[in-house]
């Protein structure tokens, strides 16, 4: 039998393991911020952000990130910042920041762009981590190495949905009414994947932890994910089932599935039960005998119409599971039935079964 030091920890393709923990219980400060639109304002921010700077959401979105700067801020870091961003590069810094009280405080940041079909930036993702006096007196090479892999991490992953849904139209910035409204509507889509990806980091940190462990667990990841949407988006009358087998699968397989899900079943919550007061949805996946696995999505609701293309080539969400299926190399096939729509995906993948 293979003992856990033997065994290569999922999380190495993040460095340390201790990277994933701190980003899953958000203890590092995230934005987001937009160079498309004029003077690169910030498009979001998660809870660990608000309650470093005491600034809320309100009063940060839509600004430049440098009205954290002050009377002390170096100059030279500042520069070091512009100069990336012009760049579309990343960088590193410890920079002074001043919170909403007026009290400084030393701020490690980490800016990466995400970048967009092109290769273009589309966002920059900024990584913020406080520093307390005794961090400021060490070296401390590991922890920005913490701060350097998360940011590298979420980055891609915020890259490949950004990828999907941006495509061809990173080439310019948005010139025309339209065209901005058409990209504020692909914006919001980042902020609400992030607790997806987030669910997926945790099942990772777990996996390394638990050393028999081989790969994420996708039945505890897919039904965390399902019901979390079914709390936020569920109303009464409506009933949510979720059967999930016990699979592993590895880290990309994992992020494209959860994604996917995601989609499928808040577009379901949503939309199938429009004008109806009681429903039945039911998320399932199996394994195949074939090998791969299958997801099933099922409702009882008004059901799609027989003219619309399931996934929709002209909606937010639908590009993205279009992109996600072609990346697992996916087949989607629909069913709509004399009341609601049934939604089947097989996924050619590979996974073993979790062992106790």
């Amino acid at each position: 039998m293979e003992r856990a030091a033997d065994k290569p920890k999922l999380t190495s393709v993040l460095d340390d393991s201790q990277a994933l923990a701190g980003f899953s219980r958000l203890n590092v400060a995230m934005v987001i911020s937009n160079p498309q639109s004029e003077d690169n304002p910030i498009v979001y921010v998660n809870d660990a952000f608000e309650r470093t700077t005491g600034y809320n959401r309100a009063a940060v979105i839509g600004r430049n990130c440098r009205f954290l700067q002050g009377t002390d801020t170096d100059p030279e870091a500042v520069r070091k910042i512009r100069s990336a961003i012009e760049a579309g590069e990343d960088v590193s810094v410890d920079i002074l920041n001043y919170r909403a009280s007026g009290e400084p405080f030393m701020n490690r940041l980490l800016i990466a762009p995400i970048l967009g079909a092109r290769g273009k930036p589309v966002y920059f993702l900024g990584i913020q981590k406080e520093l307390r006096d005794d961090e400021q007196d060490q070296a401390n090479d590991s922890a920005r190495l913490h701060l350097d892999t998360v940011c590298s991490r979420v980055s891609k992953d915020l890259g490949l949905i950004v990828t999907s849904l941006v495509g061809k139209s990173d080439a310019k910035p948005p010139t025309t009414e339209e065209e901005r409204q058409k990209f504020l509507r692909t914006l919001d889509v980042l902020p609400r994947r992030l607790e997806c990806l987030q669910f997926v980091y945790e099942e990772m940190q777990l996996a390394d932890e638990q050393w028999n462990r081989d790969g994420i667990d996708l039945g505890s990841l897919l039904s965390r994910i399902s019901h979390t949407i079914a709390h936020n988006e569920g109303r009464p009358g409506v009933r949510f089932v979720s059967l999930v087998e016990p699979l592993e699968v590895n880290l990309d397989t994992a992020i494209r599935v959860a994604l996917m899900t995601f989609e499928l079943v808040s577009n379901a919550f949503q939309h199938a039960f429009d004008g109806l007061d009681q429903g039945y949805l039911e998320l399932r996946v199996n394994r195949l005998a074939a090998g791969g696995l299958r997801m099933t999505i099922a409702d009882d609701g008004v059901g799609i119409p027989k003219k619309q293309g399931f996934p929709s080539s002209t909606s937010v969400g639908g590009r993205l599971v279009s992109s996600l299926l072609d990346g697992l190399d996916a087949t989607l096939n629909v069913a709509r039935g004399a009341a609601g729509t049934v939604i089947m995906i097989d996924v050619p993948v590979g996974f073993t079964d979790i062992r106790e």
